[in-house]
Protein backbone atom coordinates (compact mmCIF):
# COMPACT_ATOMS: atom_id res chain seq x y z
CA UNK A 1 0.00 0.00 0.00
CA UNK A 2 1.43 3.76 -1.08
CA UNK A 3 1.01 6.33 1.84
CA UNK A 4 -0.80 9.43 1.28
CA UNK A 5 -1.31 12.19 3.21
CA UNK A 6 -5.13 12.85 4.07
CA UNK A 7 -7.22 16.21 4.36
CA UNK A 8 -10.63 15.88 6.12
CA UNK A 9 -12.54 18.45 5.01
CA UNK A 10 -15.78 20.38 5.69
CA UNK A 11 -18.11 21.96 3.19
CA UNK A 12 -16.06 24.80 2.34
CA UNK A 13 -13.95 24.65 -0.79
CA UNK A 14 -10.88 26.30 1.65
CA UNK A 15 -11.51 24.73 4.40
CA UNK A 16 -9.01 21.68 5.36
CA UNK A 17 -7.49 20.38 8.31
CA UNK A 18 -4.67 18.24 8.10
CA UNK A 19 -4.66 14.59 10.20
CA UNK A 20 -2.22 11.53 9.10
CA UNK A 21 -4.48 8.71 6.71
CA UNK A 22 -4.96 5.51 8.87
CA UNK A 23 -4.57 3.09 6.63
CA UNK A 24 -5.44 -0.50 9.15
CA UNK A 25 -7.98 -2.40 7.51
CA UNK A 26 -8.53 -4.22 10.82
CA UNK A 27 -9.14 -1.23 12.24
CA UNK A 28 -12.69 -0.85 11.43
CA UNK A 29 -13.46 -4.55 9.80
CA UNK A 30 -15.31 -5.91 13.08
CA UNK A 31 -17.72 -3.11 13.05
CA UNK A 32 -18.58 -2.15 8.97
CA UNK A 33 -19.16 -3.93 6.29
CA UNK A 34 -18.89 -3.62 2.23
CA UNK A 35 -22.08 -1.28 1.27
CA UNK A 36 -20.95 -0.88 -2.24
CA UNK A 37 -21.09 -4.02 -3.82
CA UNK A 38 -22.39 -4.25 -6.92
CA UNK A 39 -24.30 -1.16 -6.28
CA UNK A 40 -25.15 1.31 -9.49
CA UNK A 41 -22.32 2.91 -10.65
CA UNK A 42 -22.28 6.07 -13.01
CA UNK A 43 -19.32 8.17 -13.98
CA UNK A 44 -18.78 11.12 -16.07
CA UNK A 45 -16.95 9.36 -18.54
CA UNK A 46 -16.32 5.60 -19.80
CA UNK A 47 -13.04 4.80 -21.99
CA UNK A 48 -15.01 1.18 -22.97
CA UNK A 49 -15.08 -1.59 -22.28
CA UNK A 50 -14.21 0.09 -18.83
CA UNK A 51 -17.87 0.89 -17.46
CA UNK A 52 -18.42 2.81 -13.97
CA UNK A 53 -20.24 -0.81 -12.42
CA UNK A 54 -16.43 -2.24 -13.38
CA UNK A 55 -15.11 -0.70 -10.09
CA UNK A 56 -17.77 -2.31 -7.94
CA UNK A 57 -18.25 -5.98 -8.76
CA UNK A 58 -16.98 -8.83 -7.51
CA UNK A 59 -13.92 -9.16 -9.74
CA UNK A 60 -10.67 -7.81 -9.26
CA UNK A 61 -9.51 -7.80 -12.66
CA UNK A 62 -11.99 -5.20 -14.05
CA UNK A 63 -11.52 -2.10 -13.35
CA UNK A 64 -13.66 1.51 -14.43
CA UNK A 65 -11.38 4.10 -16.54
CA UNK A 66 -12.24 7.53 -17.85
CA UNK A 67 -11.56 9.42 -21.52
CA UNK A 68 -8.16 10.54 -21.91
CA UNK A 69 -7.24 14.49 -21.19
CA UNK A 70 -6.87 16.68 -18.36
CA UNK A 71 -9.65 18.31 -16.10
CA UNK A 72 -12.12 16.33 -14.05
CA UNK A 73 -13.70 13.25 -13.84
CA UNK A 74 -15.92 11.28 -11.18
CA UNK A 75 -17.30 7.89 -10.38
CA UNK A 76 -20.07 7.50 -8.25
CA UNK A 77 -21.97 4.58 -6.82
CA UNK A 78 -25.64 4.50 -5.54
CA UNK A 79 -25.85 3.08 -2.35
CA UNK A 80 -29.94 2.55 -2.59
CA UNK A 81 -30.50 4.36 0.62
CA UNK A 82 -28.97 7.03 2.77
CA UNK A 83 -25.79 5.06 4.78
CA UNK A 84 -23.42 5.50 7.32
CA UNK A 85 -19.83 5.60 5.96
CA UNK A 86 -16.82 5.17 8.03
CA UNK A 87 -14.34 4.16 5.53
CA UNK A 88 -13.56 4.49 1.65
CA UNK A 89 -10.97 1.78 0.11
CA UNK A 90 -9.88 2.98 -3.64
CA UNK A 91 -7.39 0.94 -5.69
CA UNK A 92 -6.10 2.89 -8.24
CA UNK A 93 -5.08 0.82 -11.86
CA UNK A 94 -2.49 3.09 -13.52
CA UNK A 95 -4.25 6.21 -14.17
CA UNK A 96 -4.26 7.34 -10.89
CA UNK A 97 -5.58 10.90 -9.50
CA UNK A 98 -2.50 13.01 -7.96
CA UNK A 99 -5.53 15.08 -6.50
CA UNK A 100 -8.67 13.88 -5.58
CA UNK A 101 -11.86 14.21 -3.54
CA UNK A 102 -14.30 11.31 -1.58
CA UNK A 103 -17.47 12.41 -1.24
CA UNK A 104 -21.21 11.65 0.09
CA UNK A 105 -24.27 13.44 -1.30
CA UNK A 106 -27.90 12.20 0.00
CA UNK A 107 -29.44 13.92 -3.69
CA UNK A 108 -27.25 13.17 -6.15
CA UNK A 109 -26.28 17.55 -6.53
CA UNK A 110 -24.97 18.79 -3.38
CA UNK A 111 -21.86 17.05 -1.97
CA UNK A 112 -20.30 16.93 0.90
CA UNK A 113 -16.29 16.19 1.37
CA UNK A 114 -15.37 12.98 3.40
CA UNK A 115 -11.81 13.12 2.45
CA UNK A 116 -9.42 15.25 -0.23
CA UNK A 117 -5.73 15.24 -0.94
CA UNK A 118 -3.61 17.08 -3.46
CA UNK A 119 -0.55 14.39 -2.98
CA UNK A 120 -1.91 11.01 -4.53
CA UNK A 121 0.34 8.55 -5.69
CA UNK A 122 -1.58 5.55 -6.81
CA UNK A 123 -1.59 2.43 -5.75
CA UNK A 124 -4.23 1.44 -2.69
CA UNK A 125 -5.55 3.93 -0.65
CA UNK A 126 -7.51 3.08 2.60
CA UNK A 127 -9.17 5.82 3.94
CA UNK A 128 -10.68 4.85 7.54
CA UNK A 129 -11.44 6.67 10.21
CA UNK A 130 -14.40 8.14 8.29
CA UNK A 131 -17.50 10.31 9.27
CA UNK A 132 -20.02 10.25 7.16
CA UNK A 133 -23.23 9.37 5.30
CA UNK A 134 -25.28 9.59 2.26
CA UNK A 135 -27.05 8.09 -0.29
CA UNK A 136 -24.22 8.45 -2.67
CA UNK A 137 -20.51 7.63 -2.51
CA UNK A 138 -18.10 9.96 -5.13
CA UNK A 139 -14.88 9.97 -6.03
CA UNK A 140 -13.64 13.19 -7.74
CA UNK A 141 -10.62 13.04 -9.60
CA UNK A 142 -9.57 16.77 -10.42
CA UNK A 143 -5.65 16.18 -11.34
CA UNK A 144 -4.02 13.51 -13.08
CA UNK A 145 -0.69 12.07 -11.58
CA UNK A 146 0.46 11.71 -14.89
CA UNK A 147 0.68 13.27 -18.04
CA UNK A 148 -1.13 11.23 -20.57
CA UNK A 149 -4.60 9.23 -20.40
CA UNK A 150 -7.13 9.89 -17.89
CA UNK A 151 -8.29 8.28 -14.50
CA UNK A 152 -8.61 4.60 -13.77
CA UNK A 153 -9.67 2.58 -10.70
CA UNK A 154 -9.78 -0.84 -10.49
CA UNK A 155 -12.09 -1.22 -7.36
CA UNK A 156 -14.01 0.57 -4.99
CA UNK A 157 -14.91 -0.11 -1.65
CA UNK A 158 -17.43 1.77 1.05
CA UNK A 159 -17.62 0.41 3.92
CA UNK A 160 -20.86 1.21 6.62
CA UNK A 161 -22.54 -0.15 10.09
CA UNK A 162 -23.72 -4.29 9.38
CA UNK A 163 -26.87 -2.81 10.02
CA UNK A 164 -29.46 -3.16 6.83
CA UNK A 165 -32.05 -0.53 8.36
CA UNK A 166 -31.56 2.75 6.04
CA UNK A 167 -30.90 5.82 7.58
CA UNK A 168 -33.92 7.72 4.96
CA UNK A 169 -34.86 6.94 0.97
CA UNK A 170 -34.09 9.31 -1.60
CA UNK A 171 -34.87 9.52 -4.69
CA UNK A 172 -32.04 9.04 -7.72
CA UNK A 173 -31.38 12.19 -9.68
CA UNK A 174 -33.07 12.05 -13.03
CA UNK A 175 -31.34 12.30 -16.34
CA UNK A 176 -27.40 12.66 -17.22
CA UNK A 177 -25.40 14.22 -14.26
CA UNK A 178 -22.42 14.46 -15.98
CA UNK A 179 -23.76 16.75 -19.34
CA UNK A 180 -22.84 20.12 -20.04
CA UNK A 181 -24.80 22.97 -21.02
CA UNK A 182 -24.98 21.01 -24.22
CA UNK A 183 -27.89 19.12 -22.30
CA UNK A 184 -31.39 21.40 -22.96
CA UNK A 185 -32.27 20.87 -19.58
CA UNK A 186 -29.41 21.80 -17.89
CA UNK A 187 -29.41 24.68 -20.36
CA UNK A 188 -32.82 25.85 -18.73
CA UNK A 189 -31.56 25.52 -15.55
CA UNK A 190 -28.77 28.33 -16.45
CA UNK A 191 -31.19 30.56 -18.06
CA UNK A 192 -33.68 30.34 -15.37
CA UNK A 193 -30.58 31.20 -12.97
CA UNK A 194 -29.65 34.37 -15.09
CA UNK A 195 -33.05 35.50 -15.62
CA UNK A 196 -32.97 35.87 -11.48
CA UNK A 197 -30.48 38.06 -11.23
CA UNK A 198 -31.45 40.03 -14.69
CA UNK A 199 -35.28 40.09 -14.10
CA UNK A 200 -35.77 38.69 -10.66
CA UNK A 201 -37.69 35.91 -11.88
CA UNK A 202 -36.79 32.41 -12.99
CA UNK A 203 -39.55 32.98 -15.59
CA UNK A 204 -37.41 34.04 -18.31
CA UNK A 205 -39.75 33.67 -21.04
CA UNK A 206 -41.70 36.69 -19.38
CA UNK A 207 -39.21 38.70 -19.59
CA UNK A 208 -39.20 39.70 -23.89
CA UNK A 209 -41.00 43.04 -22.95
CA UNK A 210 -38.87 43.69 -20.03
CA UNK A 211 -37.03 47.26 -20.50
CA UNK A 212 -35.77 50.16 -17.42
CA UNK A 213 -32.61 52.29 -17.49
CA UNK A 214 -30.83 50.78 -14.21
CA UNK A 215 -28.30 53.37 -14.38
CA UNK A 216 -25.10 51.71 -14.79
CA UNK A 217 -23.95 54.18 -17.56
CA UNK A 218 -25.41 51.96 -20.70
CA UNK A 219 -28.78 53.24 -21.51
CA UNK A 220 -32.05 51.25 -21.48
CA UNK A 221 -31.01 47.69 -20.51
CA UNK A 222 -33.99 45.42 -21.87
CA UNK A 223 -35.26 41.52 -22.63
CA UNK A 224 -34.09 38.65 -21.94
CA UNK A 225 -30.48 39.26 -21.96
CA UNK A 226 -29.95 42.49 -20.55
CA UNK A 227 -29.80 44.09 -23.96
CA UNK A 228 -27.90 47.43 -23.83
CA UNK A 229 -29.00 50.25 -25.88
CA UNK A 230 -25.51 51.77 -25.33
CA UNK A 231 -23.64 48.57 -25.94
CA UNK A 232 -24.52 47.53 -29.29
CA UNK A 233 -26.41 44.13 -28.12
CA UNK A 234 -30.07 46.01 -28.43
CA UNK A 235 -29.13 47.60 -31.86
CA UNK A 236 -27.93 44.10 -32.95
CA UNK A 237 -31.34 42.51 -32.07
CA UNK A 238 -33.28 45.38 -33.84
CA UNK A 239 -31.70 45.33 -36.83
CA UNK A 240 -32.05 42.02 -37.03
CA UNK A 241 -35.52 41.43 -35.81
CA UNK A 242 -36.23 44.86 -38.96
CA UNK A 243 -34.45 42.61 -41.43
CA UNK A 244 -36.91 39.51 -40.58
CA UNK A 245 -39.93 41.63 -40.31
CA UNK A 246 -39.28 45.00 -42.24
CA UNK A 247 -42.26 46.75 -40.76
CA UNK A 248 -42.22 46.44 -37.05
CA UNK A 249 -42.72 49.38 -34.25
CA UNK A 250 -38.86 49.52 -33.80
CA UNK A 251 -37.95 49.95 -36.62
CA UNK A 252 -38.16 53.70 -36.82
CA UNK A 253 -36.06 54.06 -33.72
CA UNK A 254 -32.90 52.09 -35.27
CA UNK A 255 -31.13 55.82 -36.72
CA UNK A 256 -31.63 56.82 -33.04
CA UNK A 257 -29.94 53.62 -31.54
CA UNK A 258 -26.89 54.22 -33.43
CA UNK A 259 -26.42 57.57 -32.36
CA UNK A 260 -26.66 56.39 -28.90
CA UNK A 261 -24.54 53.05 -29.46
CA UNK A 262 -21.48 53.61 -26.65
CA UNK A 263 -22.94 55.95 -24.16
CA UNK A 264 -26.46 56.43 -21.93
CA UNK A 265 -28.05 58.90 -23.84
CA UNK A 266 -31.67 58.46 -24.54
CA UNK A 267 -31.10 60.78 -27.46
CA UNK A 268 -34.05 60.46 -29.54
CA UNK A 269 -35.58 57.08 -27.63
CA UNK A 270 -37.75 58.79 -25.60
CA UNK A 271 -40.52 58.95 -25.01
CA UNK A 272 -42.02 56.11 -27.42
CA UNK A 273 -39.12 53.33 -27.43
CA UNK A 274 -40.09 51.68 -24.14
CA UNK A 275 -43.56 51.39 -25.33
CA UNK A 276 -43.01 50.06 -28.56
CA UNK A 277 -40.12 47.49 -26.99
CA UNK A 278 -43.09 46.29 -25.20
CA UNK A 279 -45.38 45.99 -28.36
CA UNK A 280 -42.71 44.16 -30.25
CA UNK A 281 -42.27 41.39 -27.41
CA UNK A 282 -45.79 39.71 -27.70
CA UNK A 283 -44.28 39.25 -31.36
CA UNK A 284 -43.22 35.54 -31.57
CA UNK A 285 -40.74 36.61 -34.60
CA UNK A 286 -39.30 39.28 -32.22
CA UNK A 287 -38.83 36.43 -29.06
CA UNK A 288 -36.96 34.16 -31.56
CA UNK A 289 -34.95 36.98 -32.54
CA UNK A 290 -33.83 37.46 -29.01
CA UNK A 291 -33.02 34.13 -28.30
CA UNK A 292 -31.16 33.94 -31.17
CA UNK A 293 -28.84 36.72 -30.59
CA UNK A 294 -28.67 35.68 -26.25
CA UNK A 295 -27.39 32.46 -28.02
CA UNK A 296 -25.19 33.62 -30.32
CA UNK A 297 -23.71 36.96 -28.75
CA UNK A 298 -23.78 35.26 -25.10
CA UNK A 299 -24.17 31.74 -24.14
CA UNK A 300 -22.69 29.74 -27.61
CA UNK A 301 -19.28 31.71 -27.12
CA UNK A 302 -19.44 31.46 -23.61
CA UNK A 303 -19.47 27.51 -23.27
CA UNK A 304 -17.48 27.33 -25.84
CA UNK A 305 -14.76 29.12 -24.05
CA UNK A 306 -15.59 26.98 -20.70
CA UNK A 307 -15.58 23.69 -22.78
CA UNK A 308 -12.19 24.46 -24.08
CA UNK A 309 -11.24 25.22 -20.44
CA UNK A 310 -12.38 21.71 -19.74
CA UNK A 311 -14.80 22.90 -17.53
CA UNK A 312 -18.17 21.27 -16.55
CA UNK A 313 -21.99 22.85 -16.28
CA UNK A 314 -20.94 25.12 -13.35
CA UNK A 315 -18.17 26.52 -15.09
CA UNK A 316 -20.50 26.78 -18.62
CA UNK A 317 -22.61 29.13 -16.26
CA UNK A 318 -20.71 30.95 -14.68
CA UNK A 319 -18.69 32.08 -18.04
CA UNK A 320 -22.04 32.67 -19.85
CA UNK A 321 -23.48 34.92 -16.66
CA UNK A 322 -20.19 36.69 -16.63
CA UNK A 323 -20.34 36.96 -20.54
CA UNK A 324 -24.47 38.33 -19.88
CA UNK A 325 -23.54 41.07 -17.49
CA UNK A 326 -19.90 42.05 -18.80
CA UNK A 327 -19.96 41.11 -22.40
CA UNK A 328 -17.05 38.38 -23.69
CA UNK A 329 -14.41 40.44 -23.94
CA UNK A 330 -14.96 41.31 -20.81
CA UNK A 331 -15.61 37.21 -19.45
CA UNK A 332 -12.04 36.88 -20.83
CA UNK A 333 -10.68 39.38 -19.09
CA UNK A 334 -11.91 38.04 -15.86
CA UNK A 335 -10.62 34.98 -17.08
CA UNK A 336 -7.15 35.74 -17.75
CA UNK A 337 -7.53 37.48 -14.18
CA UNK A 338 -8.27 33.99 -12.99
CA UNK A 339 -5.61 32.13 -14.82
CA UNK A 340 -2.47 34.47 -13.14
CA UNK A 341 -3.57 32.41 -9.90
CA UNK A 342 -4.95 29.77 -10.86
CA UNK A 343 -4.71 26.60 -13.57
CA UNK A 344 -7.50 25.94 -15.73
CA UNK A 345 -8.59 22.10 -16.17
CA UNK A 346 -7.10 21.93 -19.54
CA UNK A 347 -3.74 23.13 -18.10
CA UNK A 348 -3.72 20.30 -15.43
CA UNK A 349 -5.58 22.51 -12.58
CA UNK A 350 -8.08 21.58 -10.25
CA UNK A 351 -11.47 22.36 -11.22
CA UNK A 352 -12.93 23.70 -8.26
CA UNK A 353 -9.43 25.85 -7.69
CA UNK A 354 -9.62 27.18 -10.43
CA UNK A 355 -13.59 27.92 -10.30
CA UNK A 356 -13.12 29.97 -6.95
CA UNK A 357 -10.19 32.04 -8.84
CA UNK A 358 -12.85 32.88 -11.53
CA UNK A 359 -15.70 33.41 -9.16
CA UNK A 360 -12.83 36.09 -7.03
CA UNK A 361 -12.05 38.05 -10.65
CA UNK A 362 -15.42 38.13 -11.67
CA UNK A 363 -16.52 39.51 -8.15
CA UNK A 364 -13.53 42.08 -8.50
CA UNK A 365 -14.72 43.09 -12.44
CA UNK A 366 -18.17 43.80 -11.06
CA UNK A 367 -17.13 46.09 -7.77
CA UNK A 368 -15.62 48.25 -10.58
CA UNK A 369 -19.26 49.31 -11.64
CA UNK A 370 -21.62 51.26 -9.12
CA UNK A 371 -24.34 49.49 -10.24
CA UNK A 372 -22.99 45.96 -9.56
CA UNK A 373 -21.76 46.60 -5.81
CA UNK A 374 -24.54 43.67 -5.25
CA UNK A 375 -22.07 40.86 -5.92
CA UNK A 376 -24.70 38.30 -4.52
CA UNK A 377 -25.01 36.71 -7.73
CA UNK A 378 -22.08 34.96 -6.85
CA UNK A 379 -22.26 35.49 -3.42
CA UNK A 380 -25.26 33.34 -2.81
CA UNK A 381 -25.50 31.17 -6.06
CA UNK A 382 -22.47 29.98 -8.43
CA UNK A 383 -20.57 30.22 -4.84
CA UNK A 384 -23.13 28.01 -3.30
CA UNK A 385 -22.63 25.47 -6.19
CA UNK A 386 -19.56 25.19 -5.97
CA UNK A 387 -18.98 24.55 -2.09
CA UNK A 388 -21.36 21.60 -2.92
CA UNK A 389 -19.19 20.68 -5.79
CA UNK A 390 -21.98 20.33 -7.78
CA UNK A 391 -19.32 20.86 -11.06
CA UNK A 392 -21.99 19.00 -13.17
CA UNK A 393 -25.18 21.55 -11.68
CA UNK A 394 -27.22 18.82 -11.07
CA UNK A 395 -30.68 19.63 -9.39
CA UNK A 396 -32.08 20.36 -7.06
CA UNK A 397 -30.56 23.49 -6.93
CA UNK A 398 -30.98 26.63 -4.57
CA UNK A 399 -30.04 29.96 -4.38
CA UNK A 400 -30.57 33.44 -3.72
CA UNK A 401 -29.94 36.95 -5.40
CA UNK A 402 -30.46 40.28 -3.97
CA UNK A 403 -32.14 38.93 -1.05
CA UNK A 404 -34.56 36.77 -3.08
CA UNK A 405 -34.76 32.71 -2.77
CA UNK A 406 -35.17 30.47 -5.59
CA UNK A 407 -35.51 26.87 -6.21
CA UNK A 408 -35.16 24.44 -9.19
CA UNK A 409 -36.73 20.71 -7.85
CA UNK A 410 -35.16 18.53 -10.90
Amino acid sequence: MRSVRSIILGTGVGAALSVPLAVSVAASADSSVIISRNKPAAASSVLAPNAAARADDLSDSTRWASAAGPGTQWLRIDLGSVRSIARVQLRWAGAYAKAYRVQTSTDGANWKNLYATASGNGGVDDLSKLSGSGRYVRVLATQRGQAEGGYSLADVKAYGPASTTPLAAVAAPAGSAASGLEDGRKKEYALELVSSAENSTKSWRGEFGYIEDIGDGRGYTGGIAGFCSGTSDMLAVVNAYTKAKKSNVLARYLPALRTVDGSDSHAGLDPGFPLAWRTAAKDPVFQKVQENARDSMYFTPAVKLAKGDKLRALGQFAYFDAAVMHGVSGLQGIRAAAMKVARTPAQGGDELTYLNAFLNAREAAMRTESAHLDTTRVDTAQRVFLRNSNLDLSAPLSWKVYGDSYKIAQ
